[in-house]
């Protein structure tokens, strides 16, 4: 059983388990006011869209295992704690190898399966790549002055530098709040596409905290502008948010992701994050995803969940497929 039962697009090249399409990073493009100034968001549409999603009939059996396979290939699994030690990133780094136990990968028929990436701190960034050295899996590293995004500008940018000169392959940036909340669009523009210089060759995931935004028109505006500034992920949350990921949020988000593709030809990637611990609640993103911006959009390259114990959940499910029994959940830990 594999998760190409997700969909039918055309194979180029099969990574880490799991077929691959390569797609061109966002160069992004100059800012048109008028667009932004056009946007809308129906709130009430919005939530009673996103109310259905839930308790639609879901996919079952080895469909829905397919899935939860799909799911745990799209984890940025992530530890952003004060106490992070070297020890607890490499062992987050061997869960990120090898994402279930040896026999459930195996009776999967997906032995070669990972997580998308690991997600840490710029002080770990060497542990974390020296652990996933050979694999293929990339390192991912908050910056600019994450969570908050309030320290010196000239220090966000310099963060950026060092944490790809360390080999962070994608760089989460946290965006200035108070440019959205003021309305102050050219300076979002500019903050953004001056980060994405900093990143080089490294993709970029553009966090928009919208727990702290205010309204969804506000998501919505600062979804586009950021693409507009050459943004590869649009991301909802630093997860230290009261507010994190929600799917009237990521509805928003992804309409926006939508009209920016049919304006400029365009991918860009979405990666909901804080929140998302249970395996129904991938199930839920995933066919989000899948419903509003089609089959192509259910691969690490454009899609990623931010989550820490969401694998855990997951793994815990595939067992259930196999042997049809839960288990305990110590026997499926994230270190």
């Amino acid at each position: 059983m594999s998760p190409k039962t997700l969909d039918a697009t055309t194979d180029t090249q099969t990574t880490r388990g799991l077929p691959q399409v390569s797609h061109a990073r966002n160069a992004g493009m100059d800012l048109d006011l008028d667009w932004v100034a056009s946007v809308q968001a129906n709130t009430s549409a919005i939530e009673r869209r996103a109310a259905t999603l839930p308790g639609r009939r879901s996919v079952k059996k080895e469909f829905q295992a397919a899935w939860l396979a799909r799911a745990i290939s799209c984890i940025d699994l992530t530890t952003l704690a004060g106490d992070d030690t070297p020890g607890r990133v490499r062992r987050l780094c061997a869960k990120a190898r090898q994402p279930a136990r040896p026999e459930i990968l195996a009776a999967l028929g997906l032995p070669d399966l990972t997580t998308g990436a690991v997600c840490v701190y710029h002080e770990m960034i060497p542990v974390a790549v020296e652990a996933l050295r050979g694999t293929g899996i990339p390192v991912a590293a908050v910056s600019t002055g994450f969570p908050a995004g309030l320290s010196p500008y000239h220090l966000r940018v310099k963060e950026i530098e060092e944490s790809v000169a360390a080999g962070a392959e994608e760089i989460d940036i946290v965006i200035s709040r108070h440019h959205v909340l003021t309305g102050n669009w050219q300076a979002l523009y500019d903050e953004m596409k001056e980060f994405r210089a900093a990143c080089g060759d490294a993709h970029v995931k553009a966090i928009l905290a919208t727990g702290e935004l205010g309204t969804l028109r506000n998501v919505a505006k600062a979804s586009l502008i950021t693409m507009m500034a050459g943004a590869d992920f649009i991301k909802t949350s630093t997860g230290k948010e009261s507010v994190n990921a929600t799917l009237p949020v990521s509805l928003t988000m992804i309409r926006a992701i939508r009209a920016y593709y049919q304006a400029t030809g365009t991918r860009v990637g979405y990666k909901p994050a804080g929140g998302i611990s249970k395996a129904k609640d991938a199930l839920v993103y995933l066919s989000l995803m899948k419903e509003e911006l089609g089959d192509r959009w259910l691969r690490p390259d454009l899609f990623r969940f931010g989550a820490s114990s969401l694998l855990g959940d997951i793994e815990r499910q595939l067992e259930h497929h196999l042997t049809g029994a839960y288990s305990a959940s110590y026997r499926h830990p994230m270190g």
